[in-house]
C-alpha cells in the first residue's frame, strides 16, 4: 500500500491504540512516572493481548449469531438455559428477564421469537401453576455445544499451561482490573 493511502494510515493508528506512549503522551490519565520505559512497554502488550481476546470472543460471537440466525441477547439467553439444565434448575420468564436485565415486555417477545425459531419450549412450572417452565430445545442445545460451546471450550487449554499459582495470579488481576474500570467508580456515568 502507498504511504497516504487511508487504509495503511488506519492500521498504523489501530496498532498503537493501546500504546501508553501513544494514547496519554503527557500521562494525563495515567501517571506512568514510577515504571520504566520497559514496564510502559509491557503493560502496553497487556493491554493489547486484552483487546486482542475481546475482539477474538466477539468474532466467535459474531460468527454464532450468524451460525444460529439469533442475535447476542437470544444467545446469551440459550447459554442461561443449558446451565440451568445442566444445573438441574427450572428456568422462569422471570429468571430470564433478570438475567439479562429486561422487561417482562420484552422476555415476552425473545421467548416468543425463540419458541417461533423452534430453539425453546415452554411447559407448565412443576411446582407452581401460575408460572411456566422454560427449556432449550434439544437440537438447539446439540447446535449450540458443537459450535459456539465447542469453540468457547479451548479457552480452557491456555488455563491449563498455567500453573495453580499462575491462574491465582492472571485471576486477582481480572478482578482488580474489573474493579478498577467498573461504572460504580465512574462519577460522569449516567445511571
Amino acid at each position: 500500500m502507498r504511504e497516504n493511502d487511508p487504509r495503511s494510515q488506519r492500521d498504523e493508528v489501530a496498532d498503537h491504540l493501546y500504546d501508553l506512549g501513544s494514547g496519554d503522551p503527557t500521562g494525563e490519565l495515567f501517571d506512568r512516572s514510577t515504571l520504566s520505559p520497559d514496564e510502559v512497554a509491557q503493560i502496553s502488550r497487556l493491554m493489547k493481548a486484552l483487546v486482542d481476546l475481546r475482539e477474538t470472543e466477539q468474532a466467535i460471537l459474531d460468527a454464532s449469531e450468524k451460525y444460529m440466525k439469533l442475535s447476542s441477547q437470544d444467545m446469551r439467553a440459550l447459554h442461561y438455559l443449558i446451565v440451568a439444565r445442566n444445573r438441574g434448575e427450572v428456568v422462569t420468564p422471570s429468571m430470564i428477564a433478570a438475567f439479562l436485565k429486561i422487561s417482562p415486555a420484552s422476555t415476552t417477545k425473545l421467548l416468543n421469537r425463540l419458541e417461533r425459531g423452534g430453539h425453546i419450549t415452554r411447559h407448565l412450572h412443576p411446582t407452581d401453576r401460575r408460572a411456566f417452565a422454560i427449556r432449550i430445545t434439544p437440537q438447539t442445545e446439540a447446535s449450540a455445544k458443537q459450535t459456539v460451546g465447542r469453540q468457547h471450550a479451548k479457552r480452557m487449554h491456555a488455563a491449563v499451561r498455567l500453573t495453580s499459582a499462575e491462574r491465582e495470579i492472571v485471576i486477582g488481576f481480572l478482578h482488580d482490573m474489573a474493579r478498577e474500570i467498573s461504572m460504580d467508580n465512574a462519577d460522569w456515568s449516567v445511571s
